[in-house]
């Protein structure tokens, strides 16, 4: 039998709201996700994480460090001093000119780690982050410096939402956003391994912001030019009020849902030989997969 490929394929944003973590279940449970991470700062994450305990070994579990939405779980002067996040354009300023707090941000980042474990009842399998905040000048170093201090290192991986120049070229949707991610997380992965945790090598799912585009294309497109060791994200859900409250632009999640749902996603799979793997702690000749 010839070997598959590997790739982890992560559900975002568990947690973010209830019909959005029902999506992700409904998925798990259909074996059409190897992945997911959780927002521990939002009222979802307590009402829907139990759901999420039948799964452990079964689909990676991960902490979605949230910095921009919502509120943090206790007071940040200095990030939020009208007690919700800012936005990301502004917590982008602030972390290129050097105006965020590490203290400050560690310690939140302390408290959103300490939220998952208490629900969960195990530490998060890896860690990425919410718009990818954790890349970030100031906050990848916080990040790193509590997670070493829980004990992590060598233990959880963290994700590079970085690729090469030619794989991000050589997909025709959303380069734009690929590109500037990989600006802002130069140096990350390196970083990372020093500090003791393991990373992806290639990443993608970047959706564009043009709605015509369908889901069926997105994955098509994302699945091809892969890393040696790649995760795509994904971004399903169902609609709720809440969610309609927190971002206008929500009809994606329904439409990625269905995709990943349906046959055809089934049959993109087969067609490219692509297994999905809990993490990317493996080799393309292990033969390790999950789903």
């Amino acid at each position: 039998m010839s070997l598959q490929r590997q790739v982890v394929l992560c559900a975002d944003d568990f947690g973010l709201t209830d019909g959005v973590s029902r999506g992700i279940l409904d998925l798990a449970e259909q074996g059409r996700l190897s992945a997911t991470s959780a927002m521990t700062n939002m009222p979802g994450w307590r009402r829907a994480a139990p759901d999420l305990k039948p799964y452990a070994g079964r689909l990676g579990i991960g902490l979605h460090l949230n910095l921009t939405t919502g509120t943090p779980i206790q007071s940040m002067p200095h990030l939020a001093p009208g007690g919700t996040f800012p936005a990301l354009g502004a917590i982008l300023s602030d972390a290129l000119r050097g105006r965020l707090s590490e203290e400050e941000v560690a310690d939140e980042i302390r408290r959103q780690v300490v939220a998952f474990e208490a629900v969960h009842e195990a530490p998060p399998d890896f860690v990425d982050g919410h718009q990818h905040v954790h890349v970030l000048p100031v906050i990848r170093q916080a990040l790193f410096a509590v997670l070493k201090e829980k004990g992590y290192a060598g233990r959880i991986w963290i994700r590079d939402p970085s690729d090469g120049m030619t794989a991000i070229l050589r997909r025709p949707i959303s380069r734009g956003k690929a590109l500037i991610v990989k600006a802002l997380a130069r140096g990350f992965r390196s970083q990372a391994r020093a500090a003791g945790f393991d990373t992806n090598e290639g990443f993608s799912g970047f959706a564009p912001l043009d709605q015509t585009v369908p889901a069926r294309r997105v994955f098509s497109t994302c699945l091809t030019n892969l890393g040696p060791r790649p995760v795509v994200m994904c971004h399903p859900g169902h609609v709720d009020d809440e969610l309609r409250s927190l971002d206008p632009a929500v009809e994606s999640r329904p439409e990625e849902l269905a995709y990943l749902q349906s046959d055809a996603f089934a049959e993109l799979l087969e067609e490219r030989g692509i297994a999905l793997a809990l993490s990317p702690a493996f080799r393309e000749s292990s033969g390790h997969s999950a789903g």
